[in-house]
C-alpha cells in the first residue's frame, strides 16, 4: 500500500470539502423534466387557446414556415449521418492490424475507485488476463467509505498474469474526485504509457496490445478505445448499448478518420505520458474531465486515434433515474470544457484542429438537442393546427428507418447481437428525445449557474473475473 506523499495541505483541505458535498437526491432528475416538459406545455396552450380563430385562420404563412423548417432540419439531419457513416466506413476500411510485438512499452494502467467494493476485485483480476508482457496495475482508493480500500488492499503484490508475474500497487488518498486520483496515479507511474480506465470496467483480453501499438507513431499522443455495455437485458441497458455502438463508436470511428477524436472515453483511454503531462495531467475545474483532458491535448498539437478493438465493458445506468444523472453529468461538463477552450474555439489560428473539434462539441451539446426537440414539438403542433396529423406517422416512421439502417450496419461492422437493431425503431423518437430533453435542462442550469455535485451510480456488481 502506496500512500502518496507528495499531495499538499491545500489538496487535502479541498478533497475534504469535496467529499463533505451530498449527493442530489435520485428523483430530482425526472422532477425537473417533468416541470420543464410542464411549463413547456402550458406556455404551448396559452398561445395556441388565446390566439383568436381569425389568426389561426390566416396562418398560410406559419404553415409554410413551418414546412421549410422541417425540410432544413431533415437535411441537416441526414448530411450529419451519412457524413458520419462515410468518414466511418472509410475509416474502418483502410484499418488494417498489424503487430510485430517489437513495439512494447511499459504501460502502467490505473484504476481510480471509489466506494467501487463490488467491482474492483473483479476489474483488477480481469486486468492479470491482458495479452501483453510489459504492464503495471496501480489501484488508486480515491477516500472510500466502504470496504473498497481492504478488498483492493488484497490485491497488492505481484500477481500471476498471462505472462508471469504483474506488479499491483495501491495510492490511498482523501477524496478529491477522479481527476485527482488519475492524476496521483500518473505521478507514481515511471510507465512510458499510461491506460486509464474506470474502477467498474473490464478489457477485452486483446485491449492492450490493440491501441499500443498506435504509439509507434510519434505523433499520436492518445488512443481512445471501443466502450460497450455489459449490463445488458434490460430496457433501458440495451437501448445504451445500441447508443454506444450507434451514436458513440460510429462517431469516434469517423472522428479517427481525421485523427481527431473529441473525447477519449473514461472507461478506456491510453495516452503517451509526455503528451499528459505536457497538457497539464487532469483538471478538477470540469465536470467531464476526459473531454478537457482531449482538448489539451489536441491543443498541444498531438494526434488522437480511436482503436475500435480495444474494448472496454462498463455497468451503464439501469433506471432512467440514474441515466439522466450521468447524461445531466456528461453534458454540463462539455458545455464548461467548451467555455474553459472558448479562446481556441474562436481563433482558428492557435490549433485549426482543436477549433473543428470544438464546434463539433458546440453542435452537438447546444445546437442539436434544441433542434430536434424544437422540430418535434413544431411539427406536432402544426399537424394538429393544418389538419395533417397523418404525417406524423410517416415522419416517425421515416426516421425510424434511417436508424434501423444505421444500427443495423453498426451492429455487422462490431458484430454485435442482432437484437440490438430492433431498439432502433424507438430509438430517437423516444430515448434520444429524452437524452436531448437531459441536454437542454443541463444547459439553461450550466448558464444560470445552478449548482451541481458529482454523484455517484449505484453499482450492481456485473464486473466478473
Amino acid at each position: 500500500m502506496i500512500d502518496k506523499q507528495e499531495i499538499t495541505k491545500q489538496e487535502i483541505v479541498l478533497d475534504n470539502q469535496l467529499s463533505e458535498t451530498k449527493p442530489p437526491s435520485e428523483g430530482k432528475y425526472l422532477r425537473r423534466i417533468f416541470v420543464y416538459g410542464a411549463l413547456s406545455a402550458v406556455l404551448i396552450a396559452i398561445i395556441y387557446f388565446t390566439l383568436p380563430k381569425t389568426v389561426l385562420s390566416l396562418t398560410s404563412l406559419f404553415e409554410y414556415a413551418t414546412i421549410v423548417a422541417l425540410v432544413i432540419f431533415l437535411f441537416v439531419l441526414l448530411f450529419r449521418y451519412f457524413s458520419i457513416l462515410v468518414m466511418a466506413y472509410l475509416y474502418i476500411n483502410q484499418y488494417t492490424f498489424k503487430n510485430d510485438n517489437k513495439f512494447a512499452p511499459f504501460v502502467s494502467i490505473i484504476v481510480p475507485v471509489y466506494n467501487e467494493e463490488k467491482v474492483v476485485k473483479g476489474s483488477v483480476e480481469s486486468l492479470l488476463k491482458l495479452n501483453y508482457s510489459n504492464y503495471e496495475i496501480i489501484v488508486v482508493n480515491d477516500g472510500s467509505t466502504d470496504a473498497t480500500g481492504a478488498v483492493a488492499q488484497d490485491l497488492v503484490g505481484y500477481q500471476d498474469g498471462r505472462f508471469g508475474k504483474v506488479k499491483v500497487s495501491l495510492i490511498n488518498k482523501p477524496n478529491g474526485g477522479k481527476s485527482r486520483a488519475l492524476n496521483a496515479g500518473i505521478k507514481y507511474s515511471k510507465a512510458e504509457i499510461v491506460l486509464c480506465m474506470d474502477g467498474d470496467s473490464q478489457l477485452n483480453e486483446d485491449s492492450l496490445v490493440l491501441a499500443v501499438k498506435h504509439f509507434a507513431n510519434p505523433a499520436i499522443g492518445a488512443v481512445a478505445g471501443n466502450v460497450k455495455v455489459m449490463n445488458r437485458k434490460k430496457f433501458f441497458t440495451d437501448l445504451q448499448a445500441l447508443e454506444y455502438i450507434e451514436g458513440l463508436n460510429m462517431a469516434r470511428s469517423a472522428q479517427s478518420f481525421l485523427r481527431l477524436v473529441n473525447i477519449i472515453p473514461g472507461p478506456i483511454g491510453l495516452f503517451r505520458k509526455q503528451a499528459i503531462e505536457q497538457a497539464g495531467l487532469y483538471s478538477p475545474d470540469t465536470f467531464a474531465e476526459d473531454a478537457d483532458m482531449t482538448l489539451k491535448i489536441l491543443s498541444a498539437g498531438w494526434k488522437i486515434y480511436y482503436e475500435p478493438n480495444a474494448i472496454s465493458y462498463t455497468e451503464a445506468p439501469v433506471t432512467l433515474q440514474q441515466l439522466l444523472k450521468q447524461r445531466y453529468r456528461w453534458t454540463r461538463g462539455i458545455i464548461q470544457s467548451i467555455r474553459k477552450h472558448k479562446k481556441v474555439m474562436l481563433n482558428p489560428t492557435i490549433n485549426i484542429g482543436d477549433t473543428f473539434v470544438l464546434w463539433m462539441m458546440f453542435y452537438e451539446a447546444l445546437i442539436w438537442p434544441v433542434m430536434n426537440i424544437a422540430t418535434n414539438i413544431s411539427f406536432i403542433i402544426a399537424a394538429v393546427a393544418f389538419g395533417f396529423t397523418q404525417l406524423i406517422f410517416f415522419w416517425w416512421a421515416g426516421l425510424a428507418l434511417l436508424d434501423l439502417l444505421t444500427a443495423l450496419y453498426c451492429v455487422a461492422v462490431e458484430k454485435e447481437e442482432i437484437r440490438l437493431v430492433f431498439y432502433a425503431i424507438i430509438y430517437r423518437m423516444f430515448f434520444i428525445l429524452i437524452i436531448d430533453i437531459c441536454k437542454v435542462m443541463s444547459l439553461v442550469e450550466e448558464f444560470i449557474g445552478i449548482k451541481m455535485t458529482w454523484g455517484k451510480l449505484e453499482r450492481v456488481g456485473t464486473v466478473k473475473a
